[in-house]
């Protein structure tokens, strides 16, 4: 079993938020592997499907972003899985809009809801970092992640969610370097290469 978690904030006031992009790929991916419906469980909303023809439970953590490591904590100490079972969406501010890339491990660039989860689980997890792009300035920031995607950021948010989506089979087999590479390509034929989504 796999644990997908999105990572977010709850509430429809933060639905649109540019923290909250884990959370729409989340949703995307639900819709697109049609999974069951999200039921509260586990600190957040869980829901069951199949990927790939493995089992998958995605997450979206209601803690707030601060405390997502409670969340996913609880669900993946009570599926019994180690670190290596989980994938984290969430939000990246050192990738350009649009940019999808996964790493293992590594630091948690004062990403707020990777420092939870590392706390409670160690950092051998894998991310899923889909770009925002960044402010200019570290004073910036808050605000900045917690405004809303403008009007015109929209498309590119969708081609990204939807591609995540459509190629989530691979990330499900580990296979992380063709997952990344069949994003890019479906979000450059949608129209929203890097220099695009500038």
């Amino acid at each position: 079993m796999l644990v997908i978690a999105g990572l977010g904030n709850p509430g429809a006031r933060h639905a649109r938020n540019r923290h909250n992009i884990g959370f729409m790929a989340l949703e995307a991916i639900a819709q697109a592997h049609r999974f069951g419906p999200f039921r509260a469980r586990f600190s957040g909303l869980a829901a069951d499907g199949v990927i790939g023809g493995r089992r998958v439970m995605l997450l979206a953590p209601q803690t707030f972003m601060n405390e997502s490591g409670r969340s996913v904590g609880e669900a993946v100490r009570f599926h019994k899985l180690d670190p290596g079972a989980l994938v984290v969406i969430h939000d990246e501010l050192d990738l350009a809009p649009a940019k999808v890339r996964v790493k293992i491990g590594g630091g948690n660039a004062g990403h707020n809801g990777l420092r939870s989860i590392s706390a409670h689980l160690g950092n051998d997890y894998r991310r899923v970092r889909l770009g925002i792009g960044h402010p200019g300035g570290k004073a910036l920031v808050q605000n900045f992640v917690l405004s809303d995607f403008a009007k015109s950021e929209m498309g590119w948010v969708e081609a990204v969610c939807r591609a995540v989506a459509d190629a989530a089979p691979l990330l499900v087999e580990g296979q992380d370097a063709s997952f990344q590479n069949k994003t890019h390509l479906a979000i450059e034929a949608a129209g929203f290469g890097e220099k695009a989504a500038m």
